[in-house]
């Protein structure tokens, strides 16, 4: 069975998608986050659907036979926050997340208002510990 996910690489410019912010300092929070992943990952930026900017990828495989391919990190710059995909999920790393900062969270996903709001050394190494994670679960990376 293969993949039907709806969020795939597109040709968009992640350039061009955080030029298009309207806010001036979402905009700049953009920028450096996606500063911060190229950073960590050592991967170039590639806009997954419409509006998230994804770095690394990675292939799964479920035992139901559904397989395809997502996205290792990466951030969608929404109207009222900031989604941060932890794709290991944050709750591996209680103790980082506990000095993380402000934020709220989903099982892959942290919430985030502005980078201001948490500790970018913290983001950094939550970022590269989920990495390491999932490339330990899905070897193929």
């Amino acid at each position: 069975m293969s993949s039907s996910n709806k969020t795939v690489p597109t040709p968009i410019s992640p350039d061009s998608l955080i030029r298009a912010i309207e806010q001036e300092d979402k905009r700049r929070d953009a920028a450096k986050l996606m500063d911060i992943m190229k950073s960590v990952t050592g991967e170039q930026p590639v806009v997954w659907g419409d509006s998230i900017i994804g770095f690394g990828t990675y292939h799964y495989k479920y035992e139901s036979g559904r397989e395809g391919d997502y996205f290792l990190t990466g951030f969608s710059p929404r109207k009222n926050n900031f989604s941060i995909y932890i794709m290991a999920g944050s709750d591996r790393f209680p103790g980082l997340m506990n000095k993380l900062g402000k934020f709220k969270s989903g099982k892959s996903c942290l919430y985030v208002k502005r980078l201001q709001d948490i500790n970018e050394s913290v983001l950094r190494e939550l970022i590269a510990n989920s990495i390491k994670w999932m490339k330990e679960k899905y070897p193929s990376i």
